[in-house]
Order: structure tokens, then C-alpha cells, then sequence
């Protein structure tokens, strides 16, 4: 059971969406990188709707697009053509300043590659992103100690990312893109630096934690760990979605 503090976050629900409307909706989305006079499309006219609360999958071969469509999707990039709403925000209309205050607010990342600060302790790392909102000290803390006490990792927030085994950092970062109650999380083939395990028991937290909070994930990965989990699978080839589940 989850602790007091951790459960009354629970209640609270997850950042705010527009009501009758698909948390992520994706229209005509085109993305188009230039290599010298080569053209590569990533993106080719994905339409695509997510609704709020969904633990869902992109899959697909390497180079079908799926890492492209999260990074639009967090307004990380920008696409050459079509449109990106998450929570009733533009994303694809937004300036780079106003991008980087719309993931802040909405977005939770979790990397392949952990993406920790490797100077700060996991304590640190999991508070970064609430710190960056000028959260204040008491209410940081009070947020992230419960959730180091879910992932079991209460006793390891004095250590360094190099003194914690790979799927304790992954943990850490599940803690920093969950501290700030975000809309939604979207996680690039986080399980892929991990053995069959470590990653079954991240897939269990984060399905468990899905189901507490509310929040959405929406994962990019090819591994058969994540795909037996997830509970909506969205094919993608060539840039295409080819095949999705019915949401829900």
C-alpha cells in the first residue's frame, strides 16, 4: 500500500486536461531531416490519439519513427508538417522558451540512458526537475521521499548515479519524471541497458504506479519485456502507424 503522503498525490490526479478531448492528439504529423541533398522521412502523416490514463507502446524496427514521434510529442522537436495538442496545449505552435515551460509543466522523461546528473546525489537528481520549477525545499522533499520510498530507494539518496546499479538509476529517473505530476510520460526504450529482470520489475512499478496516479505512459521500444506489458500496442514502419490497438 502506498504511503499516506504518496496516496493523497494519487488523488490529487495527474496535471490537467481538457475534458472530451484525447489527452494526446497527433494530426498529418510529417518529419523530414535533411542530410546534405538527402532527404530522410521519419514521419510520414501520423495521426494518432492517446487518451488520458493509457499505459501504451510504440513498436517498430529501428528507423520506423518511434523515437521521432515521443521527442514531437514532448516538443523536444518540431515537425515539418501537422499538428501535435497535449493536454489542450499546441505543442507544435510553441516557441523554444515556451516548449521547454510546456514539458516542465506536462512532460516526464525517462531515457535509455538514465540521463542523470552524475554530480548529484539520487536525492538530488529525483528533486532536478521540480528545482528547475522553483519548487520550494519543503515541498520537494515532502513530494520525492515517498516516492524513493515506493521504488525502494529510501535509504540510497546520499549516493552518486555511478554508485547505484543500472536499474537503481532508472528508478531515479522514474522518481524525477514523476515528481512533478506530469500529464505524461513518455519513456525511450527505457528498459534496453537492463537484464530481463530488472526490466520485468521497472515494467511492474511503473504499470503499478500507471495505475495509482493516473498518469500516462507511453513507451518507445522493441523489447518483448515492454511489449508484453503494455496494455495498447501502436505499430509504426516507416514512419507510418500501420497497426494500433483500440484505446483503453
Amino acid at each position: 500500500m502506498p504511503n499516506d503522503a504518496f496516496a493523497q498525490g494519487a488523488a490529487a490526479g495527474p496535471g490537467t486536461a481538457v475534458a472530451d478531448r484525447p489527452l494526446i492528439m497527433v494530426r498529418g504529423v510529417t518529419r523530414v531531416y535533411r542530410q546534405g541533398a538527402l532527404e530522410v522521412h521519419a514521419l510520414r502523416g501520423v495521426d494518432l490519439d492517446i487518451a488520458g490514463g493509457e499505459f501504451c507502446g510504440l513498436v517498430g524496427p529501428s528507423g520506423s519513427g518511434k523515437t521521432t514521434l515521443l521527442n514531437v510529442i514532448g516538443g523536444l522537436d518540431h515537425p515539418t508538417a501537422g499538428t501535435v495538442h497535449v493536454a489542450g496545449h499546441a505543442v507544435t505552435e510553441l516557441d523554444k522558451g515556451d516548449a521547454a515551460d510546456f514539458r516542465l509543466a506536462h512532460v516526464g522523461f525517462i531515457f535509455q540512458a538514465y540521463n542523470l546528473v552524475p554530480v548529484l546525489t539520487a536525492y538530488e537528481n529525483a528533486e532536478f526537475t521540480m528545482l528547475l520549477r522553483g519548487v520550494p525545499a519543503g515541498e520537494r522533499r515532502r513530494t520525492v521521499m515517498p516516492l524513493l520510498e515506493r521504488v525502494g530507494l529510501a535509504t540510497e539518496g546520499n549516493r552518486k548515479p555511478h554508485e547505484l546499479s543500472g536499474g537503481q538509476q532508472q528508478r531515479v529517473a522514474i522518481v524525477r519524471a514523476l515528481a512533478t505530476r506530469p500529464d505524461i510520460v513518455l519513456a525511450d526504450e527505457p528498459t534496453a541497458n537492463l537484464d530481463s529482470e530488472t526490466s520485468s520489475g521497472l515494467l511492474d512499478l511503473m504499470d503499478e504506479l500507471n495505475r495509482e496516479l493516473g498518469t500516462t505512459f507511453l513507451f518507445s521500444s522493441h523489447d518483448p519485456v515492454v511489449i508484453e506489458r503494455v496494455r495498447r500496442l501502436i505499430r509504426l514502419r516507416d514512419g507510418r502507424v500501420v497497426e494500433a490497438d483500440a484505446a483503453g
